[in-house]
């Protein structure tokens, strides 16, 4: 698999203080297995699907018990670059550049409304080995309450053109890299407790909508939205029971027109 281009969605990984519960709930919702810790990078365990790798669970840093949530990685070619980048364009650089082994360097950052995300440039580890099939990452969205510090900030920092969403009732933008839309940016409402941080919001393949909802909420998920459909397949929008944010679409239940948009100069 070739070096992810510049912007790409290329992982995601989450922390977790019971990992092993992680490893149970997320095996039964979306059919992962897990290689063995890494006990050199703090337990840092891959979860696969088909046997290609899908995302991992680790362990929270110290200080960060109790936080779990799902961190979205985006390629570059060069770590460090992107890290000034960042910081030149008012983001906040939470994790300076490290070097992770021969994996590859990450970065952890945060935007100017507080959306934190991760910045991998890739070693031997190339990032997902299987998108868009069930099992695997399908997109992402940055939810904020600040989208012009968002639209303003990503363009920048990676070379992505974008695209307005045309529809009264949602704020929505496409952030592009070429003919592609890679990530999505959606403006968080009241319905959102003034609790809830700005996040990226991961979305997971999988064969049945509906069954995995009913088998993540069995296993003490929160149902938050859905199932709906949508142009783009039947999602719904859940919490983990150790309340990280995710969602699951079925992309081979497609119903609707696709909306139209208006390219942003």
């Amino acid at each position: 698999m070739a070096v992810q281009p510049e912007g790409t969605p290329c992982w995601a990984d989450a922390m977790f203080a019971d990992v092993e519960g992680a490893k149970s709930f997320y095996a039964d919702v979306l059919g992962w297995t897990f290689g063995e810790a890494s006990s050199e990078y703090g337990n840092y365990t891959q979860a696969y699907s088909d046997g290609k790798a899908v995302a991992a669970v680790v362990p929270p840093m110290p200080g960060a018990e109790g936080q779990s949530a799902w961190c979205l990685y985006l390629a570059s070619p060069d770590a460090a670059a992107t890290a000034g980048k960042i910081r030149d364009n008012g983001g906040e650089v939470l994790m300076e550049p490290m070097q992770v082994g021969d994996f590859g360097s990450m970065v952890l950052a945060r935007d100017p409304g507080g959306v934190v995300f991760g910045v991998w440039q890739a070693g031997v580890h190339e990032g997902f080995e299987k998108r868009g099939e069930p099992g695997a990452f399908a997109w992402a969205e940055v939810f904020t309450r600040e989208p012009e510090k968002s639209d303003a900030f990503f363009p920048a920092v990676f070379p992505y053109s974008a695209q307005q969403l045309e529809d009264d009732a949602i704020d929505f933008r496409l952030f592009n890299l070429g003919d592609e839309a890679v990530l999505g940016r959606m403006k968080m409402t009241e319905e959102f407790p003034p609790e809830v941080p700005p996040f990226v919001n991961v979305y997971f393949a999988v064969e049945d909508c509906d069954a995995a909802v009913a088998k993540a909420t069995e296993r003490g998920g929160v149902l938050r939205f859905g199932p709906m459909d949508s142009p783009f397949g039947r999602f719904a929008a859940l919490c983990d029971p150790q309340g990280a944010s995710f969602s699951v679409i079925d992309v081979n239940m497609a119903k609707g027109e696709m909306p139209k948009t208006s390219d942003v100069p």
